[in-house]
Order: structure tokens, then sequence, then C-alpha cells
């Protein structure tokens, strides 16, 4: 038996739009890293996104400068607020593999504060998670 490897022309990718209204951060991240395998996936009203717990408060992001002493710490609720769609790129991209092909995958993703996104022409089906 040989082993199958799908060619590019033997892929049918195809599109779905997620409405993250009143949805918990971590289980649609989750859900939408496994889709993203084969699939685009366009997230609408991102800014809406909920987490449990004190979580809003208590979750921090980090991030450096690469100066010596030049770490910057933002919590949940200021990147949400500041960065909507950032919050559940980070959380996705932790869950995707690490090489080239997690990268080509977290392309796949498109995040947008509000209801409305431009990919309209590529008739994204309504995906309920």
């Amino acid at each position: 038996m040989k082993t199958f490897s799908a060619r590019p022309a033997d892929v049918q990718r195809e599109w779905f739009v997620v409405d993250a209204t009143d949805q918990v951060l971590g289980r649609l991240a989750a859900q939408v890293a496994a889709r993203l395998r084969g699939d685009f996936i366009v997230v609408t009203n991102v800014d809406k996104i909920k987490v449990t717990g004190n979580k809003a408060e208590d979750k921090l992001y980090h991030r450096h400068s690469g100066y010596p002493g030049g770490i910057s710490t933002t919590s949940f609720a200021k990147m949400q607020a500041r960065f909507p769609g950032r919050v559940l790129e980070k959380a996705v991209k932790g869950m995707l593999p690490k090489g080239p092909l997690g990268y080509a995958m977290l392309k796949k993703l498109k995040c947008y504060a509000g209801p409305t996104h431009p990919h309209s022409a590529q008739q994204p089906k309504v995906l309920q998670l």
C-alpha cells in the first residue's frame, strides 16, 4: 500500500465564518485551531470574546523589546480594548504546530472586531461552535 500524499490541487479548502459573541476564548480558540488544518476561518465580533473567572484582569501578555529591562506586560482587558483580534490570534497561535506549517495555518485565520468582514466574495458558510 502506498502512502497518500495530497497535492495542492487535490485539497478542497472551504471558508467558514464564526460569530465570537459571548464565546469563551480558550474553547473558541481550540475549535478554530482544529479547523485551520484545512479551511479558512473568518471570526467576527472578536471584541465580544469573554474569559472566565478573573482572567480579564489576571491574564497577562508579555513581550520583550530586546533591551535590558525591556519587558512589557499587558492585561487581557487592555489588550482586548486596544487590539481586539490579537487576543484570539495569540491563543490560536499557541495551539498550532511551530514551524512553516503552523505559520501557514495561522495565515488562514481572519479576525474582525465588528460584524462585517471583506470576505463575502468567498461565500463563507456559517459555522456554529
